[in-house]
């Protein structure tokens, strides 16, 4: 049997390892366009802010010693640009010499991934103006505070990508501004707790405009001009784009597999595509969300993972392993502030008509009698008929993250608020 992985990133080569693991035999050929596979993606904003100091420390594995390790062949700098699902074929670009050359499979795992959002404005692609999905973007973003040592950076998008950037922006010594569509950072929370954040981004004197939008770009000298719809002008040395991204999926779409609404790749239950030898995972799918039953992307890298063991299983045991999708359990660090969700926000379940119930406590991280307490907020959503747990968010200091990982849990099994109440717990005063 011959697998072809498009994508050595998270899925693909989580792929990869676990189709080996499974069979000894099998011939394995992983294909990724960038010269970098298999590296810490969320640590990028880290390495740029300078806590991660050492740049190999990204690199869970080389292309050589994952092909060593796992008996596969790893190609970077070859770019898969077409699909011929007839004759179970892909041509493939080596980006080093412009060779073109075709390669048969048996199956086909997609994972090209997602890229990052650049809206049509003018002046959007001069010097200076960034976005962050991979190692050379990180690469010239730190070359060019290095380079130019910039002293004001402009960070368009507040979502956790953005926040985390905008910190480590900080912590590299610039003075940050955020400019937000919404009205409010991090849409994936409500307004109440999202206001937190707010007050915490003000004690770090980082400015931020909400309901905002850029409408164009402009150098002047050295800087660029950033013009907002509301006529403010703000002077930038570095701005960095944040605003999302979409699914990586102009390969499946000119190779005629189906897409969905939002233009991710459609999938069923085992991670199959339209095409029953073609299969696809990460942030280039969309799939059922468990609680809205609608189909959307995850961006994710967890799920992606989780999605490239249930995947290799299934090509080589048969469809036996079903994906139930994601609940979108996201955490972030926010300057001294830890901010989490799982599920769905309360705002969300009102604007597509499920009903539900919200309830917010303040609470401490430990026990208030032994030192160190820290507060913190935690929001939950439930079905007021059954209980059943919808969402929960929460922002504090110590202990956010494992308390939204039991919320989590609970969501995923279609647990209740009561089911929340019977859970047993590790107890003392240090720690809960």
């Amino acid at each position: 049997m011959k697998y072809l992985i498009v994508g050595g990133v998270a899925g693909g080569a989580t792929t990869a390892a676990r189709l080996r693991r499974l069979d000894e035999h099998c011939e394995i050929i992983m294909f990724e366009k960038g010269a970098y596979i298999s590296y810490a993606n969320c640590g990028l904003p880290y390495y740029i802010g300078g806590s991660i100091e050492d740049r190999e420390n990204l690199f869970v594995q080389s292309p050589e010693s994952f092909g060593k390790r796992f008996n596969l062949e790893v190609r970077v700098l070859s770019e898969v640009i077409s699909i011929k699902p007839e004759a179970k074929e892909v041509e493939v670009k080596n980006l080093r010499d412009g060779d073109v050359y075709t390669e048969k499979y048996d199956k086909l795992v997609l994972s090209p991934g997602a890229e990052p959002v650049r809206p049509p404005l003018p002046g959007i692609n001069l010097d200076g103006i960034f976005t962050l999905r991979n190692v050379p973007d990180t690469d010239r973003i730190k070359s060019f505070i290095d380079e130019h040592k910039p002293r004001h950076a402009v960070v368009v998008g507040a979502g956790f990508i953005g926040l985390e950037m905008a910190e480590n922006l900080h912590h590299a010594g610039l003075k940050v501004t955020i400019v937000e569509m919404s009205e409010q950072v991090m849409t994936a929370l409500d307004y109440s707790m999202a206001a937190l954040v707010h007050q915490h981004l003000k004690t770090k004197n980082v400015e931020f405009y909400l309901n905002t939008a850029v409408s164009s770009f402009s150098k002047q000298g050295d800087s660029i001009i950033v013009k907002l719809n509301n006529s403010r002008i703000i002077e930038a040395d570095l701005v960095l784009l944040s605003i999302g991204v979409r699914a990586d999926s102009k390969l499946a779409k000119d190779a005629g597999l189906e897409l969905g609404a939002s233009g991710g790749i459609v999938v069923n239950e085992y991670l199959q595509t339209s095409d029953e030898h073609i299969y696809a995972l990460g942030d280039a799918i969309e799939f059922t969300n468990p609680i809205t039953q609608t189909k959307m992307p995850t961006y994710l890298a967890g799920p992606a993972n989780k999605q490239g063991r249930i995947l290799a299983d299934n090509l080589v045991r048969g469809n036996k392993r079903i994906y139930k999708g994601s609940v979108n359990t996201a955490i972030a660090k926010v300057f001294d502030l830890t901010v989490a969700s799982t599920g769905v926000s309360g705002k969300t379940l009102g604007r597509i008509g499920i009903p539900h119930i919200d309830s917010i406590i303040h609470a401490s991280s430990h026990a208030g009698y032994y030192p160190g307490a820290t507060p913190m907020t935690i929001k939950i959503s439930f079905e007021p008929s059954s209980g059943r747990l919808l969402g929960a968010q929460i922002v504090g200091y110590d202990g956010v993250d494992k308390r939204i990982d039991l919320f989590s849990t609970v969501i995923q099994r279609g647990g209740s608020v009561y089911d929340l109440a019977e859970l047993e717990h590790a107890y003392a005063p240090p720690y809960a």
